[in-house]
């Protein structure tokens, strides 16, 4: 499974953004629910997951940047 690509996490929605980050939030948290019951079976899943998380974070510091800085030049 390859990483994520940030040019998908682009084509999101601000809604869709927020929504995707809250659901990797909560998958971050069964892996680790899962690593501390000895249940789990891939843990490569925490890079890919995290990865995915940044990227998420990052479009949305972007969109709020953009936002402020169209709202202070008028």
């Amino acid at each position: 499974m390859p990483l994520p690509k940030i040019s998908e996490v682009r084509e999101l929605s601000n809604a869709q953004l927020a929504e995707e980050v809250i659901a990797v939030k909560k998958q971050l948290f069964q892996l680790r629910l899962q690593k501390a019951t000895r249940q789990l079976e891939k843990p490569h899943e925490f890079k890919h997951y995290r990865h995915r998380l940044a990227q998420l974070l990052t479009v949305e510091a972007e969109r709020k940047r953009a936002a402020s800085q169209s709202a202070n030049q008028e």
